[in-house]
């Protein structure tokens, strides 16, 4: 199981980001915010894209935009094989030393 720490935002709202924690784990992605549940997906149910502004995540017809701490780990755990140019550099930088 692998867990990141983020903050979630809603793209266009203004307001301030909420702290999440994100679980990866037996092909689910399980997000938390405090005691708060705020989604459990099947890796097949979801889309996440790595931007320059962040993760895109789309699941259930909604979209967030995730910043993860460890952004690098996340998008190599999550198996992505695209990303902004700065976040390819530090994914093959792990796989490398994996």
């Amino acid at each position: 199981m692998s867990t990141f720490e983020g903050s979630l935002r809603i793209p266009g709202d203004e307001g301030p980001p909420l702290a999440v924690m994100i679980d990866l784990v037996d092909g689910r992605l399980l997000m938390s915010a405090g005691e708060s549940e705020i989604g459990n997906w099947a890796m097949s149910e979801i889309r996440v894209n790595a931007l320059p502004d962040g993760f895109h995540l789309r699941a259930e017809g909604e979209e967030v935009l995730l910043d993860i701490t460890d952004d690098a780990q996340f998008a190599v755990d999550l198996g992505l094989r695209t990303a902004p140019p700065h976040l390819r550099r530090r994914m093959s930088a792990l796989m490398r030393n994996d």
